[in-house]
C-alpha cells in the first residue's frame, strides 16, 4: 500500500534544483564552472546529490536552474541523465534568459523560480519540490511529501537541528507541537538566539542542537507558488529572506525535521571537510548504501593500477595509476597519476578528464612541462588539487594555519587549505 501511495505522489511532483549564484565563496573551484558542477568524492558532481535523492525518492522530473559558468554542468547532465523513451522522466537545464517580460539575470532564489515558471508550468503536477544544488545529504523526499499531504500544508520547510555556532548562518524558525511554523528569522544575531530555542528532541538537545534551521528545501502547492511569485509577492527575490517570513501568518507552513547527515557546501573549508570525511571508517555520508545510490556519469574507466604504494584511510576513484610512496586520509579522483616516492596526506585530488598518450608525455617533457598528474618525490598535505593539473617533481605543498589567505596565479589559500587551480602547471621544485 505504501509503495503505491509513494508512486502516486511522485507522479504529481516536479523538482526544481537551484544552481546558485556565482559561488564566490568556493572560488577558485567556481572560476570556470558553476557550483553544482564542482567535482566531489573523486567521481561525482555536487548536482548529482539532489538529483540522486530525487531518483531514489521516485521523483524523476527535474529542472536545474543556473546562470553562471553553466557549460560544464550542461555537458555533465546531458551525459549522465538520459531516461528511457518509455519514461516521463527528465533532468532539464533552465538557464537565465532575456525575454520581453524579463531582461535581467536571476536576482535570487525566488526570482529564479519565478522566471522559470513559464517552462515549469507546462507540466502536469500538484507540488513543487525546491532544492539547493550545493548540499551533501541523503534524504527520502517521499516521506516529506507524505507529511506535507497528511498535514494539509501549503508549504513545507525541511529543517535540521543546529547548535549555537551554526545558527547565525541559517534561517531559524520555531514550530508548535503540530509542527506548524509560528515564526521565522533569517540569519539571527547571536544576541537574540536565546529567544529561538526549540524542542528538537532529547537526542538533539544532548548534542547542543537546540535550534531548527531551514535546509533550503521546500515543498509548495502548485497554485500557491504561482500566486505568490506572480501576484502576491511578485517583487520578492529570495525565499528565505522574503517569501517564508511573510507566508507564516497567511498560510499553513509546516516544519519537517530531518536528523541525518547534512552539510551546506558553502565555502572551501566545508567542501574540503566534507570530502575528507568520506575517508572515515564509518563516514557520515554513506556512498555504499544500496538503497541510496549516488548516480553520475558512467565513464567506463579501467581499474586502478597500484605499484608499491601504501594506502591508509583513503578513497580512490576509477582509472588511477599510482606509483607513490603513500596516500593517507585522502580522496583521489578519476584518472589520477601519482609518481614514485610521493606522499599525499589529507588532500583531495580531483583527477583528470583524459589520459595523456606516451607521445604527448614525451612532447611535454621535451618542452619542460610536467606530465599530467603529480610527479615524483612530491609532498602534498592539506590541499585540494583541481582537475587536469600538472605538478612536477620534488614539489612540496603544505597547507595549514601558518599560511595567510591569498590568491596567486597557480593557487589560492583559504582557511589554511591550498587550492591548486584547474589546469595549473606547477614546475619542478616548487614550494608552498
Amino acid at each position: 500500500m505504501m509503495k503505491a501511495k509513494q508512486f502516486e505522489i511522485s507522479k504529481s511532483v516536479i523538482a526544481v534544483i537551484l544552481g546558485g549564484g556565482a559561488g564566490s565563496r568556493l572560488y577558485p573551484l567556481t572560476s570556470t564552472r558553476s557550483k553544482p558542477a564542482v567535482p566531489i568524492a573523486g567521481k561525482y558532481r555536487l548536482v548529482d546529490i539532489p538529483i540522486s535523492n530525487c531518483i531514489n525518492s521516485k521523483i524523476n522530473r527535474m529542472f536545474v536552474l543556473t546562470q553562471y559558468n553553466s557549460a560544464s554542468l550542461n555537458k555533465h547532465i546531458k551525459n549522465a541523465y538520459q531516461f528511457s523513451a518509455f519514461s516521463s522522466g527528465f533532468v532539464d537545464i533552465l538557464a537565465a534568459e532575456q525575454t520581453p517580460d524579463s531582461l535581467g539575470w536571476f536576482q535570487g532564489t525566488a526570482d529564479a523560480v519565478r522566471q522559470s515558471l513559464k517552462h515549469i508550468g507546462n507540466n502536469d503536477f500538484e507540488y513543487v519540490l525546491i532544492l539547493s544544488g550545493d548540499q551533501l545529504y541523503q534524504m527520502d523526499f517521499s516521506d516529506m511529501l507524505q507529511n506535507h499531504i497528511d498535514k494539509g500544508a501549503d508549504i513545507t520547510i525541511a529543517t535540521i537541528p543546529v547548535g549555537d555556532r551554526e545558527a547565525p548562518e541559517f534561517g531559524i524558525l520555531k514550530a508548535n507541537e503540530d509542527q506548524f511554523i509560528t515564526s521565522f528569522v533569517e540569519k539571527p544575531a547571536k544576541e537574540i538566539l536565546a529567544d529561538w530555542v526549540s524542542d528538537t528532541g532529547a537526542e538533539m538537545q544532548e548534542q547542543g542542537r537546540n535550534y531548527l534551521a531551514s535546509m533550503g528545501i521546500y515543498i509548495f502547492n502548485r497554485k500557491l507558488l504561482f500566486d505568490l511569485l506572480l501576484i502576491d509577492k511578485k517583487e520578492a527575490t529570495d525565499f528565505g529572506k522574503e517569501i517564508m517570513p511573510s507566508s507564516i501568518d497567511q498560510h499553513k507552513v509546516v516544519s519537517f525535521q530531518y536528523e541525518g547527515y547534512w552539510t551546506d557546501i558553502g565555502n572551501i573549508y566545508s567542501f574540503y571537510e566534507a570530502n575528507l570525511a568520506l575517508t572515515m571508517e564509518i563516514p557520515p555520508f554513506n556512498l555504499f548504501d544500496n538503497t541510496k545510490t549516488i548516480f553520475s556519469r558512467s565513464r567506463m574507466l579501467p581499474p586502478i593500477k597500484i605499484t608499491d604504494t601504501h594506502i591508509k584511510s583513503s578513497i580512490l576513484a576509477e582509472g588511477c595509476i599510482l606509483h607513490g610512496a603513500s596516500i593517507e586520509n585522502s580522496v583521489v579522483g578519476i584518472r589520477t597519476r601519482i609518481g614514485k616516492e610521493t606522499q599525499i596526506i589529507s588532500t583531495y585530488i580531483m583527477g583528470s578528464d583524459y589520459y595523456e598518450t606516451i607521445l604527448e608525455m614525451n612532447y611535454s617533457i621535451e618542452k619542460g612541462i610536467p606530465k599530467m598528474g603529480i610527479g615524483e618525490r612530491c609532498f602534498i598535505k592539506n590541499a585540494i588539487v583541481d582537475k587536469n593539473c600538472r605538478i612536477g617533481n620534488d614539489v612540496s605543498i603544505t597547507g595549514g594555519t601558518h599560511l595567510p589567505d591569498s590568491d596567486h596565479s597557480l593557487y589560492t589559500v583559504k582557511d589554511g587549505i591550498v587550492v591548486i587551480k584547474k589546469m595549473a602547471i606547477i614546475p619542478d621544485g616548487f614550494v608552498i
